[in-house]
């Protein structure tokens, strides 16, 4: 049976691997997604394919914090940790409905055929996800050390 710091190692690790993942996929996006490369038809299929992947990812990662991490912090007895957790929980809302109109707009139909408004928002996407990665590795990860909740190891990013 593991012990409850096993479990947050775990998770601390988890959420650092996610985020290198999200991190990887963003770059890997931002490089193909220009209007050179995207004439290229074969690059434009995978560009679409990596949006869905991304977006997959995405929402994933927002459902497991929904599921495992804020729940123990909005409980915490620290105030400041239930304030932090409402500011993430808070900042996730917008995130998400960004993302889904998003989604809606410019992946649902396969339509490789991307415009130089598609290329904007795409990039306003990363944009987001890139700021709100820097947030958790910058605000919550350290302030969850800081309580013990991910005892042991570094606040730092790997």
């Amino acid at each position: 049976m593991q012990s409850l710091d096993d479990y947050h190692l775990q998770s601390l690790d988890g959420y650092r691997n996610s985020h290198a993942e999200l991190r990887q996929m963003i770059d890997d996006l931002r490089s193909i997604m220009t209007a050179e490369q995207l004439k290229i038809r074969p690059n434009a299929k995978t560009a679409y394919e990596l949006m869905c992947d991304l977006a997959k990812k995405v929402k994933e990662h927002l459902a497991d914090e929904d599921r495992q991490l804020y729940p123990n912090l909005l409980i915490h007895e620290d105030p400041k940790v239930k304030s932090i957790a409402w500011g993430f929980i808070s900042g996730e809302k917008p995130l998400r409905r960004t993302f889904d109109e998003y989604h809606k707009k410019w992946l649902k139909d396969c339509d490789f055929n991307f415009t130089e408004e598609f290329l904007e928002e795409s990039h306003e996407i990363f944009d987001m996800l890139s700021y709100r990665i820097d947030r958790e590795e910058q605000v919550l990860f350290p302030k969850l050390v800081e309580i013990g909740m991910f005892s042991g190891l570094s606040a730092r990013p790997i």
